[in-house]
């Protein structure tokens, strides 16, 4: 059974920086992409970032240049580096196992508590 962690969350002021972790088990993490969703109040939620087997990422426009995504397959732990933040991007960060190709999406339907993330202006 996939079970994801996601953490470091919290409440920044704008041009904040911020590192969030998932950290995952169930799965054969270093075979496994992973992906880093958001969804705002009101909002979908929609994919922010992607990292293949081979750490091929991939980044929503809006973000692009200010987040990183990387992972550590020792610990099996997906992060999101967050720079310059905007108020925008305040959301509840989720992250999942994803399939990755022309659209990339989750591969499972449950997730987790997801991670707060507060930007004030």
């Amino acid at each position: 059974q996939v079970q994801v962690v996601e953490s470091g969350g919290g409440l920044v002021q704008t041009g904040g920086s911020l590192r969030l972790s998932c950290a995952a088990s169930g799965i054969i993490f270093s075979r496994s992409a992973m992906g880093w969703y958001r969804q705002a109040p009101g909002k979908q939620r929609e994919l922010v970032a992607s990292i293949t087997r081979w750490s091929i990422t991939n980044y929503l426009d809006s973000v692009k240049g200010r987040f990183t995504i990387s992972r550590d397959n020792a610990k099996s732990t997906v992060y999101l580096q967050m720079n310059s933040l905007k108020p925008e991007d305040t959301a509840v960060y989720y992250c999942n196992v994803v399939v990755v190709g022309t659209t990339t999406i989750p591969l499972y339907d449950s997730w987790g508590q997801g991670t707060q993330v507060t930007v004030s202006s």
